[in-house]
């Protein structure tokens, strides 16, 4: 099954990549919509936004504990320990190709990650959607201990993959659904390798700068690439809520949220979230991002 899933997504990736070099040739005269997003990041999520090319962009993302833990004890979760952070840095090296590298405090995660912007939305309409595709390959830096004895490097690893389909409706909404395949070398045990999750982004203006965002990431429970007999409270995870508000000038966009998942990197979210929305299992989070162009 998973060599399957893999070799779907290769066939769709040259697909979408004659695809798109065709339609570029025929329609070069036809511009992509204005700032369909205000960043390349929506709270945990990517958009199909990509920097100008040879810009680098430094991001800071920063998650705090649970809120509902301790109250105004801990001042709903800022002051409470196991807090988690990620520092990254971006680079467009051509248009519409993005390569980054970041560190996270959670496993001490060392994620190399890539953004392909396949197709970018037209005024026309002619091109009704823009299309992307991310991927980020993650290293655990915790201690050798911590996978037990027949440890080998290569259990560090894990893999994301996904597909980012989205529409700027109108100047103040832009919405966007993503499909996602994410694979862990190794995990506890009663746990599964693999995932396959889908999700809802958005963007709601109400200003030129600034803008209500909101996210809604679902891990499916497949049977058919499961490893266990059934799915439980402890080999699943449940989806990631997340709103808040952003605020976005010519080379910062910040984000000050809610969500429920305390992992940052996206295959830790779909593999590992088990806190749950519906019992306001929420941590506030911010992200910030600067560019500098060259």
């Amino acid at each position: 099954m998973k060599k399957l899933i893999l070799s779907f997504l290769l066939i769709f990736l040259i697909a979408s990549a004659g695809f798109a070099q065709n339609t570029s040739k025929k329609k070069k005269s036809d511009k992509p919509v204005n700032y369909p997003w205000d960043s390349e990041l929506l709270i945990d999520n990517q958009t199909t936004l990509s920097p100008q090319a040879k810009t680098l962009e430094c991001i800071i993302q920063h998650r705090f504990g649970l809120v509902n833990q301790k109250g105004i004890s801990d001042l709903f979760g800022i002051y409470a320990p196991g807090a988690n952070i990620r520092l990254g840095l971006n680079y467009t090296p051509v248009k519409n190709l993005t390569i980054g590298y970041g560190l996270t405090k959670k496993n001490m995660y060392n994620d190399f990650q890539a953004k392909w912007v396949i197709l970018e939305q037209t005024r026309s309409n002619r091109i009704p959607v823009a299309v992307a595709v991310f991927g980020d390959f993650a290293i655990d830096g915790r201690s050798n201990s911590a996978f037990g004895t027949s440890y080998k490097f290569t259990d560090r690893f894990s893999y994301f993959s996904q597909l980012i389909v989205s529409r700027k409706f109108s100047e103040w909404l832009s919405l966007e659904v993503t499909g996602s395949f994410t694979h862990y070398n190794m995990v506890a045990p009663k746990r599964n390798h693999d995932n396959i999750g889908v999700g809802m982004n958005g963007q709601i203006k109400f200003s030129p700068e600034s803008s209500i965002i909101f996210q809604y990431d679902i891990p499916l429970k497949i049977q058919g690439i499961s490893e266990q007999t059934s799915f439980t409270e402890t080999n699943s995870a449940k989806p990631n809520f997340g709103f808040g508000y952003q605020v976005e000038t010519a080379g910062h966009s910040f984000q000050i949220y809610f969500t429920t998942a305390d992992g940052i990197l996206p295959q830790d979210i779909y593999m590992n979230n088990h806190h749950d929305w519906t019992k306001k299992d929420f941590m506030i989070g911010f992200t910030i991002t600067r560019l500098w162009n060259f």
